[in-house]
């Protein structure tokens, strides 16, 4: 180990005591925030900025930057001292924590600050984005680089972080650095643990980790568990360091009751006179050297640029149609990424990872360790597609919603959607999905019918931003489109149409075929319907909708949902008022209300063939005939 010279740990003292007096300063003026577990990790990051990390502040996109991480989102006032510290930030900036308007946000936000990757402060998610983002390095773009995630003590306690490091061990990430912020005190107490280093690191080593117990505030072990790290091989490094929450004053040092509590003005005058006063150290973080790619991604190698649609001819069901998209998107883009939760076999995720087996990862029963994982991926520029049982990404929800956050864009494909699936029984059932999918900020919600509109939308769903949801059927659907029909987003199709309909019937998925057969049965009585394919069920097709809603006389929808947030929810928004009115302004009125019927999964289902379940649903086309006569007579 290379010892620190005198004048360097004078310099990381100085920075650390300046970051904990702008972590003070900051949180008072915005009279909010988390000063004392910023304060307990100052020597960490003062260290780790101060000679280890590699950094392009000028270029944060630069491909040899490490990445760092604030699992622990709370201690942002510690992430933007140190923004100031590297000279990216002003003291005006700094000051402004928390103030409308600011890109100083209570958590650190990607986008708003461009050295930010991932959103934070839902805690137990940012080390499965390391994962991530240090897979990229070692599998894909093959750059060495560093990934550095500073965690909380406790969100240890979260289950998420302990698939990460399974993930992390599994793949032999050792270019992914965690460091445990062990400060003994959470938000109302001591932490499950406290400071029991033992047990943290006894348990880090049963899932794989290399582990090194050091003193947080000791800034020779500090540097030593750095050198050690950095030189690790073959498996990824925890660092778990004893620190104090609020070190640096007696008046908040290992003192509960501070968490989320900022100092008065007259406290924090004294404490930054005690730490010294308001200092402006720079740092001149090291920048990376240009890195050579040597991996299967490069921007010279784009596969073939075209997509080829598979040649269906008879039934396939659409959660096929999903691999068959997605292995050709793989020939036809060499940026394509897919993960799944062991269950590739029944989401046909396998055709990908058959013909391209160095762009697939096994995430296993590990649901929201593969959507952080690939919220990580994301951020390296990769076009990554999740794929499970639509009922499991209930599981990753929060996972889901922070990617969202993090202005990132994941494909996912959630399959066996409904109580369609058959004889697994309502444990397998997604009857909530799509309402989960269509609430997450920017999303787009697809549910296609058939092997063909589904390929289609797989190939759609590669250039889309933000979160994307494909819903997928377990059983196999006749062909109703040809190959060569195209599905815009935002669109529907109009199947069936007449001057004389009487009502419009509206489905998706397996529920369009419902729609189909009950419309042969109703012309043959003489009925006729309207009948709307809505596999975009966000965004809507309004246009088309408020058309029937004009030229018949009701809306029937059909899903294999629950009656709540899905297809009906997501019809009758299409009518809704969008307010508030503009400033001054009126609101449009819409121009016509319809009269909307929903047909629904209402009761818990059970074990079955798909069609009995259907008709105990009430979903099925008998059902759908007799809700249209009782309409029409």
């Amino acid at each position: 180990m290379v010892e620190l010279q005198a004048a360097a740990v004078a310099t990381i003292r100085d920075l650390a005591r300046q970051l904990r007096v702008d972590s003070i300063r900051s949180t008072t003026e915005a009279g909010s925030g988390h000063p004392t577990s910023s304060m307990s990790a100052a020597d960490l990051m003062a260290v780790l900025m101060t000679k280890y990390l590699k950094f392009d502040f000028d270029k944060p996109q630069h491909p040899g930057n490490d990445r760092l991480i604030f699992s622990k989102g709370h201690a942002a006032p510690l992430l933007y001292s140190m923004y100031r510290a590297a000279g990216c930030i002003g003291e005006k900036e700094l000051l402004s924590l928390r103030k409308f308007g600011s890109r100083l946000e209570g958590h650190p936000v990607p986008r708003v600050l461009p050295w930010v990757d991932v959103a934070t402060g839902s805690l137990g998610q940012g080390l499965a984005m390391g994962v991530g983002m240090a897979m990229d390095s070692k599998y894909l773009d093959k750059i060495d680089f560093r990934v550095w995630v500073l965690l909380g003590d406790s969100e240890m306690a979260e289950g998420s972080v302990w698939e990460a490091m399974a993930a992390a061990s599994h793949y032999q990430l050792n270019n992914l650095i965690a460091i445990l912020d062990m400060n003994r005190l959470g938000q109302r107490g001591e932490t499950a643990l406290g400071w029991d280093s033992a047990t943290y690191a006894a348990r880090a080593r049963g899932f794989g980790f290399h582990v090194i117990e050091i003193n947080g505030h000791d800034i020779d072990q500090i540097d030593f568990a750095y050198q050690e790290a950095c030189g690790v091989l073959g498996q990824p490094t925890l660092i778990i360091a004893k620190t104090e929450k609020g070190h640096g004053l007696v008046l908040t040092a290992n003192q509960d009751g501070w968490h989320g509590k900022p100092l008065s003005k007259e406290q924090a005058r004294d404490a930054i006179e005690t730490l010294g006063g308001v200092s402006d150290v720079k740092i001149d973080v090291q920048k990376p050297q240009e890195p050579v790619k040597k991996g299967v991604i490069t921007a010279e190698l784009t596969g073939t640029g075209k997509f080829t649609m598979p040649p269906y001819t008879g039934g396939v069901a659409t959660r096929e149609a999903y691999g068959d998209g997605l292995k050709a998107l793989g020939n036809a883009y060499n940026d394509v990424v897919v993960l799944d939760a062991e269950v590739s076999n029944s989401t046909y995720a396998e055709k990908f990872s058959k013909a391209f087996l160095d762009r697939f990862f096994e995430m296993y029963i590990a649901e929201q360790l593969m959507v952080g994982v690939g919220l990580g991926l994301a951020t390296r520029g990769k076009k990554v597609f999740c794929s499970t049982f639509a009922a499991f990404f209930a599981r990753a929800y929060d996972f889901i919603r922070m990617a969202a956050v993090s202005r990132g864009t994941l494909k996912l494909c959630g399959s066996h959607a409904g109580c369609s699936i058959g004889a697994d029984g309502p444990s397998q059932m997604a009857l909530e999905d799509i309402a989960m999918m269509r609430a997450v900020h920017g999303s787009t919600v697809l549910y296609p019918c058939d092997a063909i509109s589904c390929a289609r939308l797989v190939e759609k769903m590669y250039d889309l931003e933000g979160i994307s949801y494909l819903r997928t059927t377990r059983e196999k659907t006749r062909l109703i489109y040809k190959l060569e029909d195209e599905f815009e987003i935002g669109g529907s199709k109009v199947l069936r149409s007449d001057k004389e309909d009487m009502v419009t019937l509206i489905g998706a998925g397996i529920t369009l075929h419902e729609c189909l057969k009950a419309y042969d049965e109703l012309k043959d009585q003489g009925i006729t319907v309207r009948v709307i394919d809505l596999y975009s069920v966000k965004p809507i097709d309004v246009k088309t909708l408020q058309t029937a809603a004009r030229e018949t006389e009701a809306l029937i929808v059909v899903e294999d949902h629950w009656v709540e947030g899905g297809l009906g929810d997501a019809v009758l928004d299409a009518f809704a008022v969008k307010g508030p009115p503009p400033r001054g302004g009126k609101l449009p009125l819409v121009d016509v209300l319809p009269k909307v019927i929903k047909i629904a999964v209402r009761s818990m289902p059970g074990s079955g063939e798909p069609q009995e379940l259907m008709e105990h649903a009430g979903i099925s086309a008998g059902h759908i005939v007799a809700t249209v006569k009782g309409l029409v007579k």
